[in-house]
């Protein structure tokens, strides 16, 4: 089936081929027939004719959110991950941690989504036990004078540790980090947003799968696959017995003056 533009444009030039056919001033005739078909082409593109290059919504809801997550999120993703050039352990890494970031993060929503409905409180008819100490209330009467010291003794935990996987690189592990905490709130509103199961599943799935795909990509952009230039001549030497194209005696040219 032609495509309609195409379509147009075979019946102008039809039309043109006629007028000179049947006038005897064919060229400002044509002229001026070109003119008014210019202009109506040039309408029916720009407003009636403009083709919808939006795709049409997916039937599944999940995947339609997840598009539009997508859109947000892979631009930061890609950019921080292709900072990491030093060695392919980073970028490993990197793509380790957001993976397993989303995993882990995804999981507990989808619990709480599926959770049966709390009972109310005043339906509950379990005992509640108080113990009283027997103590003379010693502990009650102790004054610390230096709260804000024991606050310093404590040593506050590195984030980034709770959130790093075993053996694995931790510059990754740090940009995988600061990436993650860009993206983490986009990620669960979305997920959020779905009730239906299946679109959930759909979701999930589909998000892992995206992201692994785009970091195979990126991948490939950084250390593109280029096939070395070979010929006929390369390839018979390297096949004959102790022609080695490296070290074959034979085909090799003596380039001692």
């Amino acid at each position: 089936m032609k495509n309609p533009e195409d379509l147009l444009r075979e019946n102008v030039r039809a039309l043109i081929s006629l007028v000179k056919k049947k006038n005897n001033k064919p060229v400002s005739e044509e002229q001026k027939l070109r003119s008014i078909i210019r202009e109506f082409v040039q309408h029916e593109l720009n407003e009636g004719g403009t083709p919808d290059n939006d795709p049409a919504p997916h039937q599944s809801t999940g995947i339609n959110v997840l598009e539009d997550l997508l859109k947000k999120i892979i631009p930061q993703v890609e950019d921080d991950y292709k900072l990491l050039t030093t060695s392919e352990d980073q970028r490993e890494s990197y793509r380790s941690h957001i993976i397993d970031a989303v995993v882990k993060t995804l999981t507990p929503v989808g619990l709480n989504n599926d959770a049966p409905d709390k009972e109310p409180i005043d339906s509950l008819d379990e005992e509640i036990d108080v113990e009283i100490s027997d103590d003379d209330g010693k502990d009650d009467m102790f004054i610390d004078i230096n709260p804000e010291k024991s606050k310093e003794d404590e040593v506050e935990e590195d984030p980034r540790e709770t959130f790093g996987i075993e053996g694995k690189d931790t510059t990754g592990r740090n940009m995988a980090y600061t990436t993650f905490k860009k993206i983490e709130s986009q990620i669960i509103d979305a997920y959020d947003m779905l009730s239906n199961p299946e679109d959930q599943e759909v979701f999930f799935d589909y998000l892992i799968a995206n992201l692994k795909l785009y970091f195979d990509k990126f991948e490939a952009e950084i250390q593109p696959s280029v096939e070395e230039p070979t010929n006929q001549a390369y390839d018979s030497a390297k096949e004959q017995p102790g022609g080695d194209a490296e070290g074959g005696e034979e085909d090799t040219l003596d380039l001692e003056i």
